[in-house]
Parts: structure tokens; C-alpha cells; sequence
């Protein structure tokens, strides 16, 4: 039943989340909450000896915080909703799931957990500021207070679950190692969230349908791109290293909850389709990837 439910819940959520997304809309307040939880539990299988930024760590960094920047401003000539989207579907921090798939594809878990960890730990502070800089919804305030705000909003999310995991793990060693065991459940959450927030742009796109869906097209090829671009960069750049998968997943799977969360709140709400679906993208890519894993495996056996 649990294999079963692992292959379906991607289709099975999304279509929940389409088909009642009238009711799952008022849901949307639980996102945060839904995002702490899950990173609690992932945290809770780390150290402090396994946040190490190495070489390889510095240069996908550089790719998710220049290579953001540079997007944005390099579309934001042509339309502010796409140039938005685009630097989601890259600013955003490397999924909870990520060492799980890595792991799958015979890839390094350690050096795809320590990523996944360091980029959504240094998210917490640079994120605040690229959505400030660029015009958040606070527009009547100052740039230091803008900042300041969305700041004390997204740390303690992302921040705060991690040093609940350290201090779980130094109080009680035996509750630590149940939320360790425990490591499933941040997919039904995932799976949870993904309903809610699909829920959520589905109705928006429907409450602002004008009946022209070119850039909503527009957004989707362009995510489409962006994330294969970062699976086959990360992966080029990870096999430099040794580590081609976690390159890969490092890169080019996302934490898609964060990202829709952050730019419906601080963004224009539309381009919460970019990272909305970048999540169908990096599923379809991971899907192919571990099919492709099973049947080289078939073959040499």
C-alpha cells in the first residue's frame, strides 16, 4: 500500500488540488506551518559536522543567487510576471526529498543533505532580500524595513526548525531518533502542501482569467527550461567532484513549497506558476531518471 500510495500521490494531489481548489484556497494560511514541519523532521538527520561548505557547495550557491539575479534582470525588459517566476524557479532552496532521490539514483546522500541544508538555511537571510529589492507587496516602506519584515516572517521557518532538531537531538536522544525514523512523513506532508498551494493557483489563474493564456504559456516553457537547464548543469558540474546525482538533484530539485509560498506572499501572485509548475517538471525528470536507474540496473544484472 505504501509503494502505492509513493507512485500516485504526485497525480492523486494535483488532481485533488485542481479539481477543490475553491475549499483548499482557505487552506493557505497552514503552508507555513506544513513547510516547518517537514524541514524539522529532515533536519533532525543531520549534525553540525555535516554542514560543510566545500568548493562544489560555493559554485551551485553562486548559480542560485547570481544565476537568479541575473535571470530576473535579464527578463524583466520583456515582462515583470515572467522575470519573477524565472528567478523563483532558481532562488529558491534545494528539496527536503532531494538526498531520498539522490539516494535512489546512487548518488552521495550526505553531500545532497548537507546542500539541501546549507541552501535552505542561507535562503532564510538572501531570499528577503531579492524580494525587497525587486518590489515587494510592502512598497510603502523603506528598503531596510521592507527587508526587515519579510525577514522576521520567512527565518523563522526555515531557521528555526533546524535548531529544534539540534536541541531535540542534545535533550533527548531517544524522541530524536523517533522523528529520524520518521522520515516518510515529510512526503505526505509534501504531498499535503502541494494540494493546498496547487489549490491556491488554480484559483487565482481562474479569478484572473482575461481569456488570453499566453503568459501563462510563456511561464511554463520557460520553467520547463529552466528546470531541465539545472538538472544537466548540476549534474555537469557535480561530475567535476564526483558527485554527478547530488549535483543534479542539488540543483535542479527545488523545495517548490517554499517557493510558491514566498511568492504568493511577496510577489505577484501569477507567477507563483513558474515554481507551481517547475513542481510537475522536476517530478517528470526524476520519474525519468529513476526508471532509467532500473532498467541499466536490469540490464547488467
Amino acid at each position: 500500500m505504501q509503494k502505492y500510495l509513493e507512485k500516485y500521490l504526485l497525480p492523486i494531489a494535483m488532481v485533488i488540488g485542481v479539481a477543490f481548489h475553491q475549499q483548499l484556497a482557505h487552506l493557505s494560511p497552514l503552508i507555513p506551518y506544513l513547510l516547518a514541519l517537514m524541514l524539522f523532521i529532515t533536519y533532525s538527520r543531520v549534525s553540525w559536522s555535516d554542514i560543510r561548505l566545500t568548493r562544489f557547495h560555493y559554485i551551485l550557491l553562486t548559480i542560485q543567487y547570481l544565476g537568479s539575479a541575473l535571470l530576473y534582470l535579464a527578463l524583466r525588459p520583456f515582462n515583470e510576471i515572467l522575470a519573477q517566476a524565472a528567478m523563483m524557479c532558481v532562488l529558491t532552496a534545494t528539496a527536503t526529498s532531494a538526498p531520498v532521490v539522490a539516494g535512489m539514483l546512487g548518488g552521495n546522500i550526505a553531500s545532497t543533505a548537507a546542500y539541501s541544508i546549507i541552501s535552505n538555511l542561507s535562503v532564510a537571510l538572501i531570499a528577503p532580500f531579492f524580494l525587497t529589492a525587486i518590489g515587494a507587496k510592502e512598497e510603502t516602506l523603506s528598503f531596510m524595513a521592507g527587508f526587515w519584515l519579510i525577514l522576521k516572517k520567512v527565518l523563522p521557518i526555515l531557521v528555526v526548525p533546524f535548531l529544534g532538531a539540534l536541541l531535540l537531538q542534545k535533550t533527548s536522544p531517544k524522541a530524536h531518533r523517533k522523528v529520524q525514523s520518521a522520515q516518510i512523513l515529510t512526503f505526505y506532508l509534501w504531498a499535503a502542501s502541494l494540494t493546498v498551494v496547487l489549490g491556491n493557483v488554480t484559483q487565482f489563474v481562474l479569478m484572473h482569467n482575461d481569456g488570453s493564456y499566453r503568459l501563462e504559456l510563456l511561464i511554463a516553457a520557460t520553467s520547463l527550461l529552466i528546470c531541465l537547464l539545472q538538472f544537466i548543469g548540476g549534474r555537469a558540474i557535480g561530475a567535476r567532484y564526483g558527485r554527478t546525482v547530488a549535483g543534479g538533484q542539488g540543483l535542479g530539485q527545488k523545495n517548490t513549497i517554499l517557493a510558491i509560498w514566498l511568492t504568493q506572499t511577496y510577489l505577484n501572485p501569477l507567477a507563483t506558476l513558474g515554481p507551481g509548475l517547475y513542481v510537475l517538471w522536476q517530478n517528470l525528470v526524476n520519474s525519468w531518471q529513476i526508471w532509467n536507474k532500473m532498467r541499466q540496473a536490469k540490464k547488467s544484472a
